[in-house]
């Protein structure tokens, strides 16, 4: 169930709950990408002292190891992962699109080769709800096609009108199967696709609508197109998604454009930048990155920023560049943990700034700071 508190008189901005099986969660929202079933370097106490209320797991890696057979010995990815709190789960889709060797894409789904061992493997709406339920995430993401960055009109238009075909065999398989979340009904999001085409992000999330879903995805974005055509795909398709449901952009991005797209009405959001880039010495502040293993941070008493977690603020930049020309995993781990915070703590900020009616300030301040425009 999903309920809009308030809405910014400005922008589409909105402040929402969402409740699943294994709790609430407040949004806007990021969501930590824990794509094998762990958050990169971190444990989940780390996820609870921050403030993560909701995780995201991956059908297809999730698929492969540990295997369907270890997930339901366990009762589902929750009791074996020592998590409780909320999951949702990709479809597989991106995964398939990103990294399989060798793909045949017709009717019946997807079939490739995986990444692991190239192995010949088949992904099907059907296969992918199966997945999902074993899994028993609370959100489950429908089984998509994903068109690349640069796509033709013919080819975008052939993907979409596929990806909804596959939400109504989803759709079908979910009504003849009831999956369960712990004690709770596994909620179902379908994704919009339709590439850079303005009609056919509208024709695609019109006909998703139609078939009724918990929830609506923007796909397809963050596949190397520009900024600015990332940002239009939202605005050709937010307009179209119902209110009183909830809406994610996938796969994004950096704060600002995060605030950029929950001021056109979207409510949550998953990347793995923040752990992805920690791993490479850059850490978030309010004046934008910095990277940690720069020699101006080599005598630097101060911690990452003044309003980081405890957990990390105890830790002086010197000290974090230290451990990090060392080689020492605690740097990665706590440059995780400092990202991640950042994020969730952005996301708490938009919270209570649209809850004031002063988001469109903050916006507009966050990200000139942030860019460091004069």
């Amino acid at each position: 169930m999903f309920e809009l508190i308030k809405t910014d008189s400005e922008t589409r901005a909105r402040r929402g709950r969402l409740t699943t099986a294994h709790g609430v969660v407040e949004t806007p929202i990021f969501m930590p990408v824990g794509t094998q079933g762990s958050v990169k370097t971190l444990h989940p106490d780390d996820l609870d002292a921050m403030g993560a209320q909701i995780i995201l797991g991956n059908t297809y890696h999730l698929n492969l190891r540990p295997g369907l057979d270890v997930l339901r010995e366990f009762g589902g990815l929750h009791e074996f992962a020592s998590w409780d709190r909320p999951i949702l789960t990709d479809s597989g889709g991106f995964q398939v699109w990103s990294l399989a060797k060798l793909r045949k894409i017709t009717e019946e789904g997807v079939r490739f080769q995986n990444h692991l061992d190239g192995s010949k493997m088949m992904l099907s709406p059907e296969v992918s709800m199966e997945i999902q339920a074993v899994i028993g995430s609370d959100i489950a993401m429908l089984f998509d096609e994903c068109p690349p960055y640069p796509c033709e009109e013919k080819y975008a238009l052939e993907s979409l009108s596929l990806t909804t075909r596959w939400a109504k065999r989803c759709k079908e398989w979910v009504a003849q199967n009831e999956p369960k979340s712990g004690n709770g009904r596994q909620m179902h999001f379908g994704i919009v696709q339709g590439s850079i085409y303005s009609e056919f992000r509208e024709q695609s999330a019109r006909e998703l609508v139609e078939l009724g879903f918990d929830g609506y995805a923007v796909g397809g974005i963050s596949v190397g197109e520009p900024e600015h055509e990332m940002i239009r795909a939202i605005e050709n398709a937010v307009p179209f998604l119902p209110e009183d449901k909830p809406r994610y952009a996938m796969g994004l991005g950096t704060p600002p454009q995060m605030l950029e797209m929950i001021a056109r009405g979207v409510d949550m959001f998953d990347c793995v930048m923040p752990t992805r880039v920690a791993r490479h010495g850059l850490a978030f502040t309010d004046d934008g990155p910095i990277h940690i293993k720069n020699k101006e941070f080599e005598m630097d008493k101060r911690p990452l920023t003044a309003t980081t977690h405890p957990s990390v603020a105890r830790f002086s930049r010197s000290y974090i560049r230290h451990l990090w020309r060392a080689k020492e995993m605690l740097a990665l781990r706590l440059l995780s943990f400092h990202n991640l915070h950042f994020y969730l703590r952005l996301m708490e900020r938009a919270r209570k700034a649209i809850e004031d009616g002063t988001f469109s300030t903050f916006k507009a301040e966050f990200i000139k700071r942030y860019n460091q425009e004069k």
